[in-house]
């Protein structure tokens, strides 16, 4: 006899939390008369999370975290710039896509110990990335990071940075 699928089954599959902090626009695309209000849209599988808008600003600081749960870490993540419009469909100012992979990865090793600022492994940009420069997994504040700076897509210009740092769920699969 099978018994009911309980909540906590959900919990089964998951790995832990991405907690990806929309740090700041850079050189973002003008998309209004002079400037741009522009949010940030995060999507991985099924999941969307967006940043609030900036009013008119193409170097925008968002300083926002958008917290994603894994449950696989083949999956991209996503990210698409909007610039908001009060009366018409949201403009697209880009977007960009990038793997966790890596940082993953360095998160499965034992690191205790390690001097803060330690470099664990780096990312290099190349043609199935869009990374705007090496990308560092770093051992900071006893935890691993990875300061991530993308160079958006199908527009003119613009860059997004970003970090991303895991969170352990209780309960969870873990890594």
């Amino acid at each position: 006899m099978s018994s009911p699928k309980t909540p906590s089954s959900l919990m089964d599959n998951m790995l832990g939390l991405l907690r990806v902090r929309i740090q700041r626009g850079v050189n973002l695309a003008v998309r209004d008369v002079r400037s741009s209000d522009p949010y940030v849209v995060v999507k991985m599988g099924k999941q969307k999370l967006k940043t609030r808008v900036i009013k008119k600003d193409v170097n925008p600081v968002w300083n926002e975290d958008l917290t994603l749960s894994v449950s696989d870490p083949n999956l991209p993540i996503k990210l698409t710039v909007y610039d908001h419009d009060t009366f018409s469909m949201d403009d697209k100012m880009g977007d960009a896509e990038f793997e966790v992979k890596t940082f993953l990865e360095a998160m499965k090793m034992k690191l205790d110990g390690l001097p803060n600022g330690t470099v664990i492994t780096r990312v290099q940009p190349c043609r199935t990335n869009c990374l705007a420069e090496e990308s560092c997994v770093t051992w900071r504040d006893n935890r691993v990071v990875q300061d991530v700076c993308l160079r958006l897509r199908n527009v003119e210009c613009g860059e997004v940075e970003l970090q991303l740092h895991w969170i352990d769920l209780p309960g969870g699969k873990g890594l």
